[in-house]
């Protein structure tokens, strides 16, 4: 288990969980574009999209769209982005979907740009979010 995304996903290294089923766990991402910004990873090592199995794609999509409605309730976002960057665009090697509650006077162009998000108060506040998060998704 080299791979960091397979250790997130498995809870090997610490990680600010909203969901997990036998096939994937969400949680925050630790490097927030906005409050609520969620990672879906399979626990089974699966570097693109094209790779997943039935099962688990059904999965994530299911837990992107609960994650979407919770997100829009919480957070009142103009919109939400999903994205998954595949190949060399990976930071992780491993498949992941991120979750991005978004607002109309943000350009996403910042999403990747390689100047770091100024989110450390977001970063504070991750045991909040995380627990209203879960919340959420638990009384849905």
């Amino acid at each position: 288990m080299n791979c960091l995304g397979c250790q997130l996903a498995n809870k090997k290294e610490p990680i600010h969980l909203i969901y997990e089923n036998d096939l994937i766990s969400c949680f925050l991402d630790h490097d927030p574009f906005n409050a609520g910004h969620t990672l879906i990873l399979p626990k089974k090592h699966v570097e693109d999209l094209d790779e997943l199995d039935e099962a688990t794609a059904q999965s994530i999509l299911k837990a992107s769209m609960n994650l979407s409605k919770i997100l829009k309730l919480l957070y009142k976002p103009d919109g939400i982005t999903v994205c998954q960057n595949g190949g060399v665009f990976s930071e992780l090697a491993h498949f992941h979907l991120h979750v991005v509650p978004r607002f109309k006077d943000q350009s996403f162009a910042t999403f990747y740009s390689d100047e770091p998000f100024d989110n450390e108060h977001l970063k504070q506040q991750f045991v909040t979010i995380k627990n209203q998060l879960k919340k959420s998704l638990s009384e849905m």
